[in-house]
């Protein structure tokens, strides 16, 4: 755990290692000034430790900021994973992952703050260096669905990656353009077009 205490909203994870800790720390840092005001020395002291430890686990500020993007995508990728048994339908299933996906999104805290103060920063990483991000998202989402799969809720495709894809593309798309002339600003609109839009790509 970060030693100073947390004000972060996304509530670090509770790791004793030391890359952790400085991830934890670069969290709460960029959430509170953003990453342009933020120094390797200001992490290292919300992390108890020195800068040289900061350089060699993780490197660079950018480093650390793909780093600290990496995690919270992990983060809401392993939800993905208790999804599937909390839902009874195929329907439900692909409307909770839409759902808690692009909410997730849009109420993080750093997210928000990168996107409106520094866009330049947090662009790249969704885009032309986002292919590792992206790739872990759809095998995130093809796992869910192979739950889906064993527990009854779908049945089973060759083509499943492919479908998990295409919808993990969609979801993508909304996330880099959230406005358009679809309206999705509310959990129910959420959940409606994934039902008519996503579960038919799904289930085929």
């Amino acid at each position: 755990m970060t030693p100073t205490a947390a004000t972060s909203t996304n509530k670090p994870e509770i790791d004793d290692s030391v890359e952790a800790r400085i991830l934890d720390a670069a969290l709460i840092q960029f959430e509170k000034v953003g990453v342009k005001k933020t120094t390797i020395e200001d992490i290292a002291r919300q992390a108890d430790v020195d800068r040289v430890t900061v350089y060699r686990r993780i490197g660079s500020r950018d480093d650390v900021v793909r780093a600290v993007m990496t995690r919270e995508v992990e983060s809401l990728l392993a939800e993905l994973g208790s999804i599937s048994a909390r839902n009874n339908t195929a329907e439900d299933l692909v409307a909770d992952i839409f759902v808690t996906v692009i909410t997730r999104w849009r109420t993080h805290p750093l997210v928000n703050r990168m996107l409106a103060l520094e866009p330049d920063r947090v662009l790249p990483q969704l885009t032309t260096d986002g292919g590792p991000m992206f790739t872990m998202s759809v095998a995130a989402t093809a796992t869910a669905l192979r739950s889906a799969v064993r527990n009854g809720l779908l049945t089973d495709s060759s083509d499943l990656d492919t479908r998990a894809e295409i919808v993990c593309r969609v979801v993508h798309s909304f996330i880099l353009q959230p406005h358009g002339t679809v309206t999705l600003d509310s959990d129910d609109a959420l959940g409606a077009f994934a039902r008519t839009y996503l579960v038919p790509i799904i289930t085929g």
